[in-house]
């Protein structure tokens, strides 16, 4: 179904109806996400700092908020998708080997050769076959 395309059995009068329904139960869903996430990422934030009379070293007073927020959602990014590659390489070996052959090509040398710890980690796994991904998501 498209977005410009009523349900099988809906009239084209009805679809704003089904679109509401299905915003709001889907933007329903993203807060609760948004919530955990928030947990996790004060979890992460204490239990990286040591001791909460740390936390407000983490506000970067001294320094431009907007710099520090920039700076932070870049970081964050980063760090979610470090931590997936990092629990699971085996399952991106393919793409760390894109990843330091890209970053090789672009005279980011050092950074390439960094990235073959991920990918010697990765090489010590078997080939993957399609039922063993199907295992690795619980089918």
């Amino acid at each position: 179904m498209s977005a410009h395309t009523a349900p099988a059995g809906v009239g084209e009068d009805d679809q704003g109806a089904v679109v509401a329904r299905a915003d709001e139960a889907l933007a329903a869903r993203h807060a609760e996400v948004a919530d955990r996430l928030a947990g996790l990422i004060a979890a992460a934030e204490l239990d990286t700092a040591g001791t909460p009379r740390l936390l407000p070293h983490d506000l970067f007073p001294d320094d431009d908020p907007d710099t520090v927020r920039r700076v932070w959602e870049r970081a964050l990014v980063v760090g979610v998708r470090a931590g997936q590659l990092m629990q699971a390489p085996r399952f991106y070996r393919d793409k760390l080997w894109r990843l330091q052959g890209e970053l090789a090509q672009a005279g980011f040398a050092a950074m390439g050769r960094s990235v073959r710890g991920p990918l010697s980690a990765a090489e010590r796994w078997p080939e993957l076959h399609a039922v063993d991904d199907e295992e690795a998501r619980g089918h």
